[in-house]
């Protein structure tokens, strides 16, 4: 299994149409429901956005889907701060994530 937290702030203007675009990548999760990926992003007040995605086996899942795709595209332009990934280390968790 692997975890993957990417953080990026964008900028004020696109704030908006960047929430929209994830929106779109869950509703499209929703809908087709794949297995071996866990996803979850959240909107901080400044514009800055979290996202945490754990995958088992093939991790291109959500690069298949059409709506990650339009979201990943442009999104260096929408940002203020680019997008930072890292593997973390998960120290707690209490019914946030499956347990291993």
């Amino acid at each position: 299994m692997k975890r993957t937290l990417i953080r990026y702030k964008t900028k004020p203007d696109a704030t908006g149409q960047n929430r929209s675009l994830i929106e779109a990548v869950f509703q499209e999760l929703k809908q087709k429901s794949p297995e071996g990926v866990r996803y979850m992003a959240l909107m901080l007040e400044d514009g800055s956005f979290v996202h945490f995605v754990e995958t088992e086996g093939e991790a291109s899942v959500l690069q298949q889907l059409a709506s990650f795709q339009a979201f990943q595209s442009g999104i260096r332009e929408r940002c203020a701060e680019p997008p930072q990934a890292a593997q973390p280390i998960i120290v707690g968790n209490y019914r946030m994530l499956e347990e291993r």
